[in-house]
């Protein structure tokens, strides 16, 4: 939280099961007007009175792009369409809010009644930030997650150029000039070509796995392992489990995986086995 401070837009790209999930829905917790300040009561970031001060106060937008796997670029346009409609309905007040004009109330009942073309969908999430903007009276931080699995998926199934300028014209329009964003954050596997997708999009900071900002906010540091460990009581287990799941390096931090780590906790808790194994490879048996 304190890192972005500032920002305009970020991106993270980490692999598989690095928590760049949880990472997200922390910081929609703590900035949306709608959710509740008492989960972060008593940590660190509680005792930081500048950054306090931005706590629970934007309106946010918060997306997820992970099951945008669809065959033809059509069915991914109309899986994007139903994400407008949760946010619509996570703020149905706007359909209803006399600071809006009746003109952007009718183009969001445009959305939920399902007539809008690909342009109108293209401007959507532009188009929500400025509602937002209006009836809160507050810029809004845009979260997305899992930016890059429709592009993934549109290459495998032949439609790359169809998905590429649809989410280019998305982002454009929501990230590059839109005076109603507050910040903007990005998760993905992948880091897809700026030139692509977020061309001429400023004050854009990627931090990849080879950056050391951030390195230690995804994924478990040795730090927060031995402490799980010892929690558990399976401190005898330290370095077992070090030559199993330690491996990584964001930066200049060494990291543990966090899906293999929390698998191993919950294992050794309810079962006799102690031992670690690996959670990522499946057996599979060819008679």
């Amino acid at each position: 939280i304190k890192d972005i401070q500032g920002k305009k837009v970020v991106l993270y790209t980490r692999p598989r099961r690095f928590e760049k999930t949880l990472n997200m829905s922390m910081l929609k917790y703590f900035y949306c007007v709608k959710e509740n300040a008492y989960l972060f009561e008593g940590l660190q970031i509680s005792k930081d009175k500048d950054i306090m001060q931005h706590q629970n106060k934007y309106p946010v937008i918060s997306i997820t792009l992970k099951e945008m796997r669809y065959n033809t670029y059509q069915q991914q346009k109309k899986y994007f369409l139903e994400i407008i409609q949760e946010i619509i309905g996570y703020y149905e007040e706007l359909l209803t809010s006399k600071k809006l004009n009746i003109i952007e109330k009718c183009k969001l009942n445009r959305y939920v009644e399902e007539v809008v073309d690909e342009v109108a969908l293209s401007q959507s999430l532009l188009l929500l930030s400025q509602c937002l903007e209006k009836h809160y009276g507050e810029k809004v931080v845009i979260l997305i997650d899992e930016y890059d699995v429709p592009l993934q998926h549109a290459y495998i199934k032949g439609y790359y150029d169809e998905m590429v300028e649809f989410i280019r014209n998305v982002f454009s329009a929501v990230l590059k000039t839109n005076t109603s964003l507050q910040l903007g954050v990005l998760t993905g596997c992948l880091r897809i070509v700026k030139e692509s997708i977020f061309t001429g999009l400023n004050n854009f900071s990627v931090y990849g796995i080879t950056e050391e900002i951030s390195a230690q906010y995804f994924g478990f540091t040795p730090q927060e392992v031995k402490q799980a460990l010892k929690d558990y009581d399976l401190l005898a287990y330290e370095e077992e489990v070090k030559n199993w799941y330690d491996g990584y390096k964001f930066g200049n931090q060494e990291i543990y995986n966090p899906w293999s780590i929390i698998n191993y906790l919950e294992q050794a808790s309810r079962t006799s086995n102690q031992q670690p194994v690996s959670f990522w490879a499946k057996v599979v048996m060819i008679w």
